[in-house]
Order: structure tokens, then sequence, then C-alpha cells
């Protein structure tokens, strides 16, 4: 009886001991496509690797800059499904609070009643007071509408998978992007993988606190028979209602200039650039 008790004491420590927020991908390496990471020059001076855990379950990865207080980009498997839209309410990021037993997303009135305070909650990540502003929406990188079931969709509501997203591109051309152009461009996919970013700007929201992307872009590479056979990109200012669509090549090309770095490469290399 005391060796049984003793295994399950040493059980519950190791399920306390696993994190969301983690060294790397490698925990979650189902996301990317031959578990191949976007370029290093994508990260952050202050990153924090997220493994986007929802009711016992990852449902997509994110690269968060906790300077910025947004994320770098969201990385997923395209599986739209028609389930019911959960809840409207938005997580926060425990772990990224500092250490502390609570694994999954959870809304901050939660995080308060287990003695956090909103300063601490704040430090690190955008809260929802951040978003008390009129012209830019909670802009999901990975949307609701691509997850195919209800704890995936409810899991992209977390603010580390938000960024300030001018309200008139998220409910205008992007939202066309997202529910009309990838349902086309899919078409005989037999799987999709994709990555959503945000170019950081020159402006902030809520008193400098969370900086405000001056572009937003989307890659997808399209497998066949669990080979590449397409890939292709998208990619918006964000205080313009317009959505330029183009070859994957193209779009890191263009986000090599607008971050200004040497190179990036989003996807595998067997992914088609052309």
């Amino acid at each position: 009886m005391l060796g049984l008790l003793l295994l399950q004491v040493l059980a519950s420590c190791l399920w306390l001991g696993h994190s969301e927020v983690v060294k790397s991908f490698a925990e979650c390496p189902q996301f990317f496509y031959a578990e191949t990471t976007p370029s290093d020059d994508l990260t952050p001076k202050n990153p924090a690797w997220i493994c986007q855990r929802y009711n016992n379950s990852y449902h997509y990865a994110t690269l968060y800059d906790r300077d910025k207080r947004i994320p770098v980009y969201s990385a997923y498997k395209y599986q739209p499904e028609e389930v019911k839209r959960p809840h409207k309410w938005w997580f926060v990021e425990p772990q990224l609070i500092g250490k502390n037993n609570l694994k999954e997303m959870e809304r901050e009135v939660v995080l308060i009643q287990h003695n956090f305070t909103l300063d601490e909650i704040q430090k690190s990540q955008a809260v929802n007071a951040d978003y008390n502003v009129t012209g830019f929406d909670r802009g999901h990188l990975c949307p609701t509408g691509h997850m195919d079931t209800k704890e995936g969709k409810t899991a992209t509501f977390t603010l580390t998978n938000a960024v300030p997203q001018g309200s008139i591109l998220n409910n205008g051309r992007w939202n066309n992007y997202e529910h009309q152009t990838m349902i086309e461009e899919t078409k005989g996919c037999t799987s999709t993988y994709v990555i959503t970013g945000a170019v950081p700007g020159n402006t902030y929201i809520s008193n400098k606190r969370v900086n405000v992307p001056s572009h937003i872009w989307s890659a997808a590479c399209c497998l066949v028979d669990e080979e590449p056979a397409d890939a292709w990109g998208a990619i918006a200012e964000n205080d313009k209602n317009e959505v330029v669509v183009l070859r994957l090549g193209d779009l890191e090309k263009r986000l090599t200039e607008l971050y200004k770095v040497k190179t990036i490469t989003l996807f595998n290399n067997t992914c088609p650039r052309k």
C-alpha cells in the first residue's frame, strides 16, 4: 500500500511539473510540417514558446513576445469544421507569470482567485483591459474557424494568440481570406499546415503596453498523400482593408524585408516556393 501511495505522489509531481510554456516546440512538434519550425530570425529578444493547452490537450503552438505582449506567430493544422462556436471570454497564460502549477490557459478572474494580482498577470502578457480601445479587435492568429473541435475552437480564445488588428481588416478582407480563400486554396489537399503571424509596428495601445502590428501575414503548405504539393501565403497592412495572396517564396522574401533580417523561412524546404 505504501509503495502504491508513493507511486501516486510521484505521478502527481510529474504531472504538476508539465508546463505549456516550454523551452522549445519539441513538446508539440505536430503543428509544424516535418517538425520544422520557422527560422530563428523571427525569435524576439524575450520569447516564450507556448504549446497551447486546453482540456488536457495541445491544439496549436505559439511563439510569444513577452516585451511587445503579442504573439510572433501561431502554427496549426488547418481542420475547419462546423462546430458550435464556443464562449467569447478570453484566457491568459498562467505560465508566463512565473513558476506555478497551473498548466492550462485560464481566465483572469480564475487566476485572481488563485491569489495572483492583475499587476502580476499583465507584466509579461496582454490582458483584456488592454483592448478597451476603439478601432482594434482581438485578432486571432490561429482562427476559431480553422479548428475541428469545440475544445480546439475554445483554445483559440487566448490573448497569447491575439494581436491588435484593425477592425475593418479583421471583419473584411482578412476574414474573407480565412473563410473563403482558404477553402478554395485547400481543395484537394489531404492536410494543410498553417503559420500565421504579425510584423511588429511602431505604435502601441494601452499606455504603450501592447504593440500594434504593421502587417498581418499567413502561410500554408498543402500536402497530398503526405507529400507537399502546393504552398502560398497572404499579407495585409494592418491599417488597410486589402489582402495580397502570393507564393510562399514571395511571402518569405517580403517578410525578410519587413523584419530586416538576413533570411526568413517558414516551412520545411520541401514545401514549394514558386
